[in-house]
């Protein structure tokens, strides 16, 4: 059962987390202008440059309902760029709970899959993950 609720002022909302890399995005998706909040700032506060703004515009811009709904975003740890990816995964999750049928759109243009790719951990014996120390015969 999809996780569907109404607010104190009766809008339907949709939710949907995203993630990626260290980021992870808690989305609230509402009927309304196309206002996109992040962490309580608008999106062109929040990002400096405008490709970020872009990727998380993505979905919508994709299902054509960038005036259709508004865009409550909670985004904690990793980057900049990593917090973009996740509200973007998060925004689509919402939408694909909004209507079904986006599920082909979202899903040819990739915006349903978890990017994988994380962060390599340290090993010991080098500097970092895969950098080893200098090496010398003597």
């Amino acid at each position: 059962m999809p996780r569907v609720a109404k607010t104190k002022t009766d809008k339907i909302t949709f939710y949907g987390t995203g993630r990626r890399k260290k980021a992870i995005a808690r989305v609230r998706l509402m009927d309304g202008k196309g206002n996109i909040t992040i962490n309580g700032q608008n999106i062109d506060e929040y990002f400096g440059t405008d490709i970020l703004k872009v990727i998380v515009k993505q979905p919508l811009n994709a299902t054509n309902t960038l005036d259709k709904y508004d865009v409550i975003a909670k985004v904690i740890g990793g980057g900049y760029t990593g917090q973009a990816g996740a509200i973007r995964h998060g925004i689509s999750r919402a939408l694909l709970k909004a209507n079904g049928e986006y599920r082909l759109t979202l899903k040819q243009a990739g915006f349903l899959t978890r990017d994988p790719r994380m962060k390599e951990r340290k090993k010991y014996g080098l500097k970092k993950a895969r950098k080893a120390p200098q090496f010398s015969k003597r």
